[in-house]
């Protein structure tokens, strides 16, 4: 089982950011990932979302998906060989 850690957030901070706890963890989740620092995956997860509503998520706010240089590549490849007869 993985670790967890706590974070303890002041009620007042909430109110004044009119944010629930959750909301708070999906926002963390969307700055985390925009700026490179969680996965997909990982963001997903942290936002208690699954991978379609993240992703959704991520189109409203016009956040790019992050894509390895591999990833285009395999992608290309995969897109060539769909299209070959």
């Amino acid at each position: 089982m993985t670790p967890t850690s706590y974070l303890e957030i002041p009620q007042d901070v909430l109110d004044s950011a009119r944010l629930t706890a959750d909301q708070l963890l999906v926002e963390l989740a969307v700055h985390l990932y925009e700026q490179g620092r969680l996965s997909i995956g990982k963001a997903h997860e942290l936002a208690g979302l699954s991978l379609w509503e993240f992703r959704q998520l991520l189109g409203l706010r016009h956040i790019p998906p992050h894509f390895a240089t591999e990833d285009l590549e395999q992608d290309l490849e995969t897109l060539r060989q769909l299209s070959d007869p």
